[in-house]
């Protein structure tokens, strides 16, 4: 998996995920909504003129991030998470990470 990683991430020049929203899903769960940026190296294509808000849901146990999916479509994270996408939080820190 690493490697697939290395190769996707080796494509992109300056490629960001900044975090929108933190949602407390339950005492294990937790979704971040993101704003993706970033140019392709060879085409440099810019994220902004794609679907560029994604999502994240990160499983932490025992204080620890043990599993990690990511959404390139939000949408596709609400569906298979059923959510409405109006719901949640407003932006909070990284303290919901913590458990706090």
């Amino acid at each position: 998996m690493a490697e697939v990683w290395r190769d996707f991430l080796s494509a992109w020049e300056d490629l960001r995920a900044d975090e929108e929203e933190y949602r407390k899903l339950d005492d294990e769960r937790v979704l971040v909504l993101t704003h993706n940026s970033g140019r392709g190296k060879t085409s440099r294509l810019e994220l902004g003129q794609m679907q560029t808000r994604g999502a994240n849901v990160f499983l932490v146990r025992g204080g620890k991030v043990t599993r990690l999916v990511t959404y390139w479509d939000r949408e596709r994270a609400f569906t298979e998470l059923s959510i409405a996408p109006e719901a949640g939080s407003p932006r909070s820190s990284s303290s919901c990470l913590e458990g706090g």
